[in-house]
């Protein structure tokens, strides 16, 4: 397992940053490696964002000095989703099948969480969102399908979605961690604009399902003070909870969204309507 360590800065700093500097504190670049886990350990709320592609092998989630714990879970909650092939995920001896587009809600005190793929030639690509628990919730097994679907925007501002809500109350219990999927349907750009900030929690947005030769402009910073990260497909991007967190990209794309801090009322959040923006 890798994890790459980034610290919090304060809203401020941001404002001087190169762009350079942009993608070193906020762009996680290589997401998915074959046979390799790697994570990105943020001080924001301290979620844990990355990916975990089996090939040849089996990948055991394990613990890291930086975590200080006897195992991965043994203080933390986790939830994945499959963006790959069909895989394979046992939780202390119990064997699940994981289809496409399927996710998982882990425990905190799980104890074994081993990952594979069952075919090498089309390996499954488990995105993973972790983070500090104080309470044990029941492992949930999340089919696509039985995700809680919230249809929003239009074709008229660019921005027709549907949000797939995986680990959210509507849909199973967790300690603190949201996590869903957000596709955005053929000739729409934007996703979450007009745009908002909510400063209970903090998220993490993973870009996929997007041509290779295509980008994704993510937009962040205060509302007085926007920035973008230019970013290629299956990559992701920290937004602490001070920041805006919205995009558009020459394609369409789908998007995995994880949040965790305060509260995981999803609606709690601070709007910012478009002319306000600079």
């Amino acid at each position: 397992m890798k994890l790459d360590i980034r610290y919090a800065n304060h809203p401020d700093d941001s404002m001087y940053y190169t762009t350079e500097e942009l993608r070193k504190h906020y762009l996680i670049e290589q997401v998915f490696a074959p046979d390799e886990m790697l994570f990105t350990y943020s001080h924001q709320d301290r979620i844990i964002a990355g990916g975990v592609m089996p090939v040849t092998k089996k990948l055991a989630l394990e613990t890291s000095k930086e975590l200080a714990a006897d195992y991965f879970l043994q203080r933390r909650e986790l939830g994945f989703i499959n963006v790959g092939g069909e895989g394979k995920v046992t939780l202390d001896g119990k064997e699940y099948t994981i289809l496409p587009k399927d996710g998982m809600y882990v425990g905190m005190g799980t104890k074994e969480v081993v990952f594979e793929s069952v075919d090498p030639n089309k390996p499954a690509l488990f995105y993973i969102n972790s983070c500090p628990a104080h309470m044990t919730y029941p492992t949930v097994y999340i089919e696509y399908t039985k995700a809680n679907k919230r249809p929003l925007g239009d074709q008229a501002h660019m921005n027709k979605r549907v949000i797939n809500q995986y680990i959210h109350p509507d849909v199973c219990q967790s300690c603190q961690l949201a996590m869903g999927m957000t596709e955005l349907d053929e000739g729409n750009s934007w996703n979450t604009m007009p745009c908002h900030t909510h400063e209970r929690r903090m998220e993490v947005y993973f870009y996929f399902d997007i041509p290779e030769d295509q980008r994704v402009f993510h937009f962040m910073g205060t509302k007085d003070e926007t920035r973008h990260i230019v970013m290629a497909p299956m990559q992701a991007v920290i937004s602490p909870s001070w920041s805006i967190h919205s995009a558009c990209a020459t394609s369409r794309y789908t998007f995995i969204w994880g949040m965790c801090g305060e509260n995981q009322e999803f609606d709690d959040m601070d709007h910012i309507q478009t002319k306000d923006l600079k």
